[in-house]
């Protein structure tokens, strides 16, 4: 039944007036926040409370902040008897009634779960559209009537089509059945999501943090929810999802600035990297730390006064073999054997004494010197930089650490040819920091998070998950990747020995094979290139056939980029010339002469970004020009895994310009 156009302007001012007024009602809500954290500390019963006091009403502030380009509900469920707008937080009038409900709430879930099959109880599901965050239009579906429009939702094909400039946006508005799933997967559920190119696998990952927020707030506040990147221009990119959605307390990191423990200023070889991430390097590091352990050989005589309190050798060795049955770090284990010998001593003076002695002379005990040189002689100190610095700098210790797990080659791989005369003045290597993380994680107990999101998390080696693995022992993981995108040399090819590394065997593996970004064109080239990077994935197949690509030779390939920009400049959006990361200046400087300043990755606002082929992986561009897909491939081993990455960064035109043949794999 056609509605006539008259009650479609009257109910579109409505929806607008009531954006209107949820924008009002957030503004009050924060203005109420930021009042009651000026006075917090005048109604706080002590420091500590006012401290405590400050930090929550200083986070709720900053989760009620409002941006007037980001629409504050983009849907609207209609049930028999109740009508709720569905946004991206929880807004609510003056006496608190819900102007607007959170995406997260579970009678929202029927905005992203009902179809005409299944309504759920949902007579009309709409959706609005928006255009630099002014309500424009809504559109919608009677499933009570069987009407469902899905894909050819004209506003929701608008919305994950939308040109980009600037970082990563939330997908709220555009979640998808299998997305949801994910998203609301339990809290105590790991999670491995196998996603082709453009099916959304990054924004699942931040919208499950997001979720898992919303539902186990206070329990995830003590305990942490972690995001871990490939990069740091990865982390840019992404780095306004989840403030767009009220989240302002999830730690974002790389890897390696979440192991650094030691400056890193030297470089491995290929080779002997490959060696250091290998999982034996875990049980050599176990031997080298444990086989330090000696069984005491001599009684201990501590004098007390007039006092002198004799412990014989064989409680002392009972004392040591029972602290290391318990299983605990390292340190920790030092500190009991301490412990436990000090309390022999102390049975000894109540019994003479009569009475018990305080923690003054505990404490003297402890330190005494007959306790302390057992201690260092039966149970060692040790460091983690000094553990690691041992085995790589001396060949007796690497041997009997390694015995049969290593081959002679492979310790004098291992081995520095001219080591440091300290641990401080040590040139660590990137592989070096993995290895004194795993020695740190035997030394101490690292701090742990409830939930951890694992991004592009095929290029990590099997010591890179153990160091994830040691900060999610009682938490979850949001595990997130593409096999097919590998390109390390110890890259995943089974994510079941990922999710074995990292402690979670049991989790299972869901794929991600719909795009909804890159464009059918695309996905096909892209899909070239598989039969040739011995990977068991799915094809990726995609919902989009608007795209365009272009593949040209060139007998002046600087002249054939800059043309191929200066044509992706007539269209909206961002525009990326990808090349091999030692062309990368060379391109820069050819778009320079041209009058196109192009900006580096760390831009993620700039118009035009030159990008290096390794530092690519995660980013979108709505064009891409792809400069010399021969010399991406020659750059290093796993050359075409990189070439494919390359070519799916595009979400509407693909430019590949060339003057060398295409790789064979690719024609």
């Amino acid at each position: 039944m056609t509605v006539p156009a008259q009650e479609l302007d009257t109910e579109l001012t409505a929806e607008q007036e009531h954006l209107a007024a949820s924008r009002t009602a957030l503004r009050r809500m924060r203005e109420r926040a930021e009042a009651l954290f000026a006075t917090g500390d005048q109604v706080a019963g002590d420091a500590y409370a006012a401290e405590t006091l400050g930090r929550t009403l200083s986070r709720r502030v900053a989760e009620l902040a409002d941006s007037p380009d980001t629409p504050l509900f983009f849907g609207r469920l209609r049930f028999t008897g109740s009508d709720h707008h569905i946004g991206r937080r929880h807004v609510v009038d003056s006496v608190g009634e819900p102007m607007v409900l959170d995406w997260r709430a579970p009678i929202s879930r029927a905005f992203y779960r009902a179809s005409a099959r299944d309504p759920q109880d949902v007579r009309v599901r709409r959706r609005f559209g928006y255009s630099g965050g002014v309500l424009t239009s809504f559109e919608d579906e009677h499933l009570d009537r069987g009407e469902e429009l899905g894909t050819a939702s004209r506003i929701l094909t608008a919305e994950i089509e939308r040109p980009r400039v600037g970082p990563m946006r939330d997908i709220v508005a555009t979640i998808q059945p299998e997305q949801d799933e994910l998203v609301r997967a339990d809290l105590a559920d790991s999670i491995c999501v196998q996603g082709a190119p453009g099916t959304g696998k990054t924004a699942v990952g931040l919208h499950r943090a997001a979720y898992l927020l919303y539902l186990h707030r206070e329990r995830l506040r003590r305990n942490g929810v972690l995001i871990v990147g490939p990069n740091r221009a990865f982390l840019s990119y992404i780095s306004a999802v989840l403030p767009a959605l009220g989240e302002v307390e999830v730690a974002q990191t790389t890897l390696e600035e979440l192991i650094a423990r030691v400056p890193v200023r030297g470089t491995d070889a290929p080779e002997v990297a490959a060696l250091k991430h290998d999982e034996r390097m875990a049980g050599v590091l176990h031997r080298a730390l444990w086989g330090r352990i000696r069984k005491p050989d001599a009684p201990i005589v501590v004098s007390d006064g007039s006092y002198r309190w004799r412990v014989a050798e064989e409680p002392l060795r009972r004392v040591v073999d029972e602290a290391r049955r318990e299983g605990l770090p390292y340190e920790t284990g030092r500190e009991r054997v301490r412990a436990r010998v000090v309390g022999l001593l102390q049975r000894q003076s109540e019994a003479r004494r009569g009475d018990s002695p305080g923690e003054v002379w505990l404490r003297r005990m402890g330190r005494a010197k007959p306790v302390t040189e057992f201690l260092d002689a039966a149970w060692p100190a040790a460091t983690p930089e000094g553990l690691v610095y041992g085995l790589l700098s001396d060949a007796g210790t690497l041997a009997r650490a390694a015995g049969d797990a290593l081959t002679p080659a492979e310790q004098a791989a291992l081995l520095w040819a001219k080591p440091a005369r300290t641990p401080k003045a040590a040139r660590w290597s990137a592989a070096d920091a993995v290895l004194v993380d795993e020695a740190a994680g035997l030394i101490e107990r690292p701090t742990g998070f409830g939930h951890v999101v694992l991004d592009e998390a095929q290029d990590l080696s099997a010591m890179q998950c153990r160091a994830i693995a040691r900060r999610s022992e009682h938490g979850s993981i949001t595990l997130l990747g593409d096999l097919a995108q590998g390109t390390a040399p110890w890259a995943a090819t089974d994510w079941r020995e990922s999710l074995r590394h990292l402690g979670k065997p049991g989790a299972p593996v869901v794929p991600l094979t719909v795009g909804f970004r890159v464009p059918e064109a695309v996905v096909a080239l892209a899909n070239r290139l598989l039969p040739a990077l011995a990977v068991d994935v799915p094809e990726a197949r995609s919902l989009r056939q608007d795209g365009e690509l272009v593949v040209r030779a060139a007998d002046d390939l600087d002249a054939t980029t800059v043309g191929e920009v200066r044509a992706a400049l007539a269209h909206e959006g961002s525009v990326a010339v990808i090349a091999a990361d030692a062309a990368a200046d060379r391109v820069r400087a050819a778009l320079a002469a041209a009058g196109m300043a192009a900006a580096g990755v760390d831009d993620p606002a700039a118009r035009v970004t030159v990008v290096p082929a390794s530092l690519v992986k995660g980013l979108e561009y709505d064009h891409v020009v792809v400069v010399e897909p021969a010399q991406i491939v020659a750059a290093e081993p796993r050359g075409l895994h990189r070439l494919y990455v390359v070519l799916t960064r595009a979400v509407s035109r693909l430019s590949v310009v060339h003057a060398e043949p295409l790789p064979a794999a690719l024609v």
